[in-house]
């Protein structure tokens, strides 16, 4: 029994989002609605489908998705890096060009803790030699 189904999980910050990817018409959903809604600025909405523009797939497939967790950066970051590994799992021959196009790694950076005996995480309190 094959399914049509193909789901991976992205991480971004402190995002996470679930991928489902079917062949169909092309709708793509975040949280029960379209991604254009969801996540408001264009950038971010071409952020989140740049891997099916870099593999010629834009209207072939059905993708829904969860994100939860940050704001909507990491979430668009997210939800960018679930489709990639979804598209991988679908056909094996796509992990070439998503490789190459850098989208199958996961950008690790996030915020960096506050020190104490600091404002914030690198400024410090200005110094007084008198």
């Amino acid at each position: 029994m094959e399914s049509n189904i193909f789901s991976a999980t992205g991480r971004r910050k402190a995002s996470v989002a679930r991928a489902r990817i079917t062949p169909g018409k092309g709708t793509f959903t975040v949280n029960n609605r379209p991604i254009s809604e969801y996540l408001t600025r264009e950038t971010l909405v071409n952020h989140a489908q740049q891997p099916l523009f870099a593999v010629e797939m834009h209207g072939d497939l059905d993708i829904v998705c969860s994100a939860r967790g940050g704001g909507l950066s990491g979430q668009a970051g997210a939800i960018r890096l679930a489709i990639s590994r979804a598209l991988c799992l679908l056909n094996a021959d796509l992990r070439s060009p998503l490789r190459k196009a850098g989208l199958l790694v996961r950008d690790a950076r996030c915020v960096e803790r506050k020190k104490y005996g600091q404002p914030k995480a690198r400024k410090r309190f200005q110094y007084s030699k008198r």
